[in-house]
Order: C-alpha cells, then structure tokens, then sequence
C-alpha cells in the first residue's frame, strides 16, 4: 500500500518508545524529528513545518497542553497534533481537545494504528486546504500545479513550483533552507547550490517583470514571499 510521505515532529520524553516511533516510521519512509521536553518541541514545532505533531502529555519544561496551547497560538499555520498519554479519562481528553488537539491516543498504543491516525489527520488537512493559494497578485494552483502573477501565467520547472508552493504555504512566515531543501529533495540531499540555483531561476520568472520583488532573502534564515498589493 502506498501513502504520503509526512514530516512528523516528536515530542515524548520516554526515550525507548521515541526510538521505537523514530525507527518505525522512518522504516516506512516519513521524516521524524524529535524533541525530548516542551520546550523544544515548542521551538521546533514553530521554527519548522511538519504535517503532524505527535505530542506527549507528560513532558517535562512544558506539559503537553502547555505544548499543543502555543503551538495553536503562535504557529502562522495550522498543524495537525495528535497527543499520546496513558490518561484514559474523559476529562484529560477533553482538556487535550480544548488546548487544540485533532486526535488522541492512549498509551499502549499499536504502532500501525500510530502511522494510521496520522495519515488520517495529514488527508483532512489536505481536504480542508484549498487548492488556490492567493497573495497579493499571485495565484498558486496547487491542484493544476500552476502559477499567475497579475493574470501573467509564470513558466516554472517542477522544483521551482515546488519551491514557490511551500513559501505560499507558509505565508507570511519564512522557510529555512533546510526545510526547503528536505520538502523539496527528502533525504537524497543535493550539492550546496542546487537550491541557490533553483530559487535564483525561480527568482527570475517571479520578479523579473514585475516592479515590486515579492521572494524574499531572509539573511541567516532562508526566504519568504512578500505580498505585492
């Protein structure tokens, strides 16, 4: 059976179960990345784009409510969290869906139903995502996989669409050149200036006939769009 590649963010401080989840869900093909207490999860779960957010309850620094509460509140788009507890009580449950929680799961939980459940809340995002993303004059198809700025279609390559997709996505927040290059590429890491040299084609076709630039350099940090209107 095949399935979407996801890019999932781990935040459980039971260092046996995470490698468990780490290993079985890279054994399939997904990006995991991994944070041991709220803290950091909160920083990478804000710093970074991931389709689903495995979450703990029992975390230390930052409790998974604390965790799932700033993440609805400060992330610039929504993510998918799923939180993993061995609290069974209705109450704990709906205070994990009243901090902003999509799904829960009690502890022990089977692995397979793990993968399920976030393939499950990855396609809900997807349904309830519209497929014309639309930024001052720019119009970004992502069904047709095409591009419009000020009714001028841009002719793009499939990376360069791909590029310009995820900085839509994101809007108005920027796109590390590490995530990029891992949404863009997955793990078959390319040399240093594949993606300068992308963005710079992209650049071109974007800006070059237009009198307000909208891609962004982020110096430091990687790039972002700018709304033109």
């Amino acid at each position: 059976m095949t399935f979407p590649k996801l890019r999932i963010l781990l935040i459980e401080d039971e260092s046996d179960l995470a490698a468990n989840v780490v290993d079985y869900f890279e054994s399939l093909g997904h990006t995991v990345d991994y944070a041991a207490d709220g803290a950091s999860g909160v920083s990478l779960a804000l710093s970074e784009s991931f389709d689903v957010v495995v979450l703990d309850v029992g975390l230390p620094k930052l409790d998974g409510w604390e965790v799932c509460a700033r993440i609805r509140a400060e992330a610039s788009r929504h993510v998918a969290v799923l939180m993993l507890t061995a609290r069974d009580a209705l109450a704990d449950k709906l205070r994990g869906f009243d901090a902003g929680a999509d799904d829960y799961l009690t502890k022990p939980f089977a692995l397979d139903e793990l993968h399920a459940r976030c393939q499950a809340l990855a396609r809900r995002r997807e349904l309830h995502r519209g497929h014309v993303l639309v930024i001052g004059s720019l119009r970004v198809d992502t069904r047709k996989r095409e591009a419009v700025r000020a009714g001028v279609p841009l002719p793009l390559t499939k990376k360069g669409f791909d590029i310009l997709h995820a900085l839509a996505e994101a809007y108005p927040a920027a796109v590390t050149r590490s995530e990029l290059i891992a949404r863009i590429w997955g793990e078959d890491w390319p040399d240093s200036d594949a993606l300068r040299s992308h963005v710079y084609a992209l650049r071109q076709e974007l800006d070059r006939a237009f009198e307000r630039p909208m891609l962004k350099t982020i110096h430091g940090i990687g790039f972002q769009l700018e709304a033109d209107e």
